[in-house]
């Protein structure tokens, strides 16, 4: 499976590198930025599955950074983890919510919460990009095939189908065993994926008929 793109966003080297030693287990592609301006770069070209951003920074702070974001088509959907050396206040909160990031964390964090928290957007983002690869197979394939070639392609496409719905289950019940009462933003992202991955499937059972 390709790896997940995770952009780390402080202007302090030794948090970055803090950041690093927490996630390197995940074993995806760590990406650093110093500021939120070289962070918008990095978004202009990369798929990112999950942004960890500080709140406080010169120039640029981590909301107005996050309100950029969420802006654009490309990466508004892409979920943010604030990070903050300081207790934040409702204002602050407001804030981040308002640009819809999807949690908080004071520094220093719990490299285990973090790791956990990270893993599972990470999980979202692959399963998303499966379902989106098994509906471009769709499109592509769509009436080109007929007969034994069609009936062939109709059951690939059904077990991708139910592999995904399979991995995202798994994940599911992960999350709901964890964080059910204490990260409502997570459950609500797998709760979104498991609608789009049902409606995908009922669309490759419609179009091409039970295999």
């Amino acid at each position: 499976m390709t790896k997940a793109n995770i952009l780390l966003v402080d202007d302090r080297d030794e948090n970055l590198i803090a950041l690093e030693a927490a996630l390197t287990s995940l074993d995806q592609n760590l990406v650093r930025a110093n500021s939120g301006e070289e962070a918008l770069k990095h978004l202009l070209g990369t798929d990112f599955a999950v942004i960890l951003l500080d709140v406080v920074m010169p120039g640029m702070d981590g909301f107005e950074t996050a309100a950029h974001i969420k802006q654009r088509d490309k990466t508004k959907d892409v979920p943010i983890i604030f990070l903050t050396a300081q207790e934040i206040d409702r204002h602050q909160v407001f804030r981040g919510y308002a640009s819809r990031a999807v949690d908080f964390l004071l520094k220093p964090f719990d490299p285990w919460v973090l790791r956990s928290k990270v893993e599972v957007f990470v999980e979202l983002h692959q399963l998303k990009s499966q379902m989106r690869e098994q509906a471009r197979a769709l499109q592509r394939d769509l009436g080109q095939e007929t007969g034994e070639p069609g009936r062939v392609l109709a059951e690939q496409l059904s077990q991708r189908s139910r592999q995904v719905q399979s991995d995202l289950a798994e994940l599911r019940d992960h999350v709901m065993t964890h964080y059910q009462d204490t990260d409502q933003p997570l459950v609500e992202g797998v709760r979104r994926m498991d609608s789009s991955v049902s409606r995908l499937s009922t669309l490759v059972d419609t179009v091409h008929g039970p295999a």
